[in-house]
């Protein structure tokens, strides 16, 4: 099989924290010289796609703003289509809300007043906001997340992410998010399409989380590709239902994919 597109993942398939995995940068060089048109899409909500380039850049990878989304994008992209005239309360850290307010979105602190509540990762989360997401939702107002991810990885160990304030939002308010962002959402697939219009058949997805990466390849019917440099090990992948076709160390083996 020929491949003319890859979605690659970030955090845990090409660095933790800000330093290259190993083997990672020859595996991204290796696609790059295979002709494979590379997209780098991560599910962290805070940063937009500029601080990537910086970010990717000083680890190894020389890539370009518009080969970079995050689920800061995706959640823009669908609040811009959705709720783009409406206030939406947000529990979430600032570069989320500097992404929001350069969409020309608005923002508000009022419970009362909040059109749709959007949840994201917010390292400052704490019972005061528990307290305004429940009396927010009370209202019966839209309530969006910006991504699934329950932790993420980082430099020493695995921390909360996105996931974990949406899921503590969703146990008070007693209901589930009507959307949830990121990857595998239908937004996601939507952009990944428009940034690699090729056949799916001709695109790898290659990431470390199986709910999120290789779900969104399979629903894309992309060929799937796990790195297990991330949060995914052995016993995770034995008892998942969501099966990658190729699992591979690290993304420095991807010659076994695409030979």
């Amino acid at each position: 099989m020929e491949f003319s597109g890859a979605v690659i993942d970030v955090d845990g398939t090409v660095v933790r924290g800000d330093d290259p995995i190993p083997g990672a940068p020859a595996g991204y060089r290796r696609l790059r010289a295979a002709g494979i048109e590379t997209l780098f899409v991560s599910n962290n909500p805070t940063k937009a796609p500029p601080a990537y380039v910086d970010r990717l850049g000083a680890a190894g990878y020389d890539v370009d703003a518009d080969r970079v989304f995050t689920a800061g994008s995706v959640t823009t992209r669908y609040l811009r289509e959705r709720h783009r005239d409406d206030d939406l309360l947000c529990i979430g850290e600032a570069g989320l809300l500097d992404q929001f307010a350069d969409a020309g979105l608005s923002t508000t602190d009022d419970v009362d007043a909040a059109d749709a509540l959007v949840a994201s990762i917010d390292r400052e989360f704490d019972y005061d906001d528990l307290c305004t997401a429940l009396w927010a939702l009370e209202r019966d107002i839209p309530f969006i997340g910006t991504d699934p991810d329950v932790v993420i990885p980082a430099p020493e160990r695995d921390v909360p992410g996105s996931g974990a304030v949406i899921s503590a939002v969703a146990g008070v308010a007693e209901r589930e998010p009507d959307a949830v962002l990121g990857k595998p959402s239908d937004t996601a697939i939507e952009m990944v399409r428009e940034r690699l219009p090729y056949p799916p058949e001709e695109c790898l997805v290659v990431g470390d989380r199986l709910d999120t990466d290789i779900a969104l390849g399979e629903r894309a019917g992309m060929t799937t590709v796990l790195v297990r440099s991330g949060v995914t090990d052995e016993a995770v992948l034995e008892s998942s239902d969501v099966e990658p076709d190729h699992v591979l160390d690290h993304l420095g083996e991807i010659d076994r994919v695409i030979g």
